[in-house]
């Protein structure tokens, strides 16, 4: 397949775009800049140059490849506190492939969230979340004669490529602050995925996977954050503590929206379905390895 991969220069894009050349496809990677394309080069890609603001680029894209794996998402505006504005901007994007692929037959792969499989907590706390919307769309372009995948991304991704996710913000609080801290008593639960297993999902999901899948990438089921924060703050010789409530915004600036989260999502179905079985080493092993607290 000729596929067109958004966000190629980001971390996820880095495993999943090998992954996909190893497997005889073509990519070409949407890139916003010269520092971006040149990784896209580096990995063996082709480069299109744009961003997630030149809709009529991404639908020339779009129309141009068999394949659409969408991964890009405006970072920068969900650290600023607009979370909505980038939700919108990527329901706008998504929108966008639909428009071209619609009656086509194409492959559009999107990220979503794990849904819950009956718990009405987990269930309440993904339809809060306002990518939500995007899920919901890619649901009804499935029936618009586009094989549209929604891919699960639990809330840790890690790896020695992971520079900005939810570890290495939480080491970053850890050293500004002095304390590896917890909301509450630190028990609730964050999913997990190797970078590598989630690359190899992504190839399964683009051939193999049937029209409306949707699949949760979750190796590591639901590690609480107060043993991510143990491990964080013996790695920096820093105590480990319970951030008080009126605490929480201050000590965790944006990400204190975040460190609450409690969405353990079960991966069986998708193993089950797609024959993926993750074999690198889990979120705590890959945290107590070191990697992550190398000096910047």
């Amino acid at each position: 397949m000729r596929v067109f991969v958004t966000g190629a220069g980001g971390h996820i894009a880095s495993a999943v775009i090998p992954e996909l050349l190893r497997a005889g496809h073509e990519v070409v990677g949407l890139a916003r800049s010269d520092d971006s394309a040149a990784a896209v080069t580096a990995l063996g890609a082709g480069v299109r140059r744009g961003d997630l603001a030149d809709l009529d680029g991404l639908r020339a894209a779009a129309r141009d490849a068999d394949a659409v794996v969408h991964l890009a998402f405006d970072h920068a505006a969900m650290a600023a506190g607009d979370m909505a504005g980038a939700a919108a901007t990527d329901l706008e994007v998504t929108r966008a492939f639909g428009e071209v692929l619609a009656g086509t037959g194409k492959t559009l792969v999107g990220i979503g969230m794990g849904r819950g499989d009956g718990n009405e907590r987990i269930e309440s706390a993904v339809n809060a979340n306002p990518r939500s919307a995007t899920r919901e769309l890619l649901g009804e372009l499935a029936g618009q004669g586009v094989r549209t995948v929604v891919v699960g991304i639990p809330p840790v991704v890690h790896s020695v490529r992971d520079r900005s996710g939810f570890l290495p913000i939480l080491i970053r609080i850890a050293r500004a602050t002095g304390v590896s801290g917890y909301a509450g008593d630190g028990g609730n639960r964050w999913s997990g995925v190797h970078t590598l297993d989630l690359a190899r999902l992504y190839r399964l999901a683009l051939e193999k996977a049937p029209a409306g899948a949707e699949l949760h990438a979750v190796a590591d089921e639901g590690v609480t954050v107060r043993e991510i924060a143990e491990v964080i703050g013996g790695r920096l010789g820093v105590p480990v503590e319970r951030v008080p409530q009126e605490r929480v915004a201050g000590h965790f600036g944006f990400f204190g929206a975040l460190i609450s989260m409690d969405v353990p999502v079960n991966g069986a179905r998708t193993r089950e379905s797609l024959g993926w079985e993750p074999v690198e080493v889990g979120l705590i092993g890959d945290l107590e390895e070191g990697h992550y607290f190398k000096s910047e």
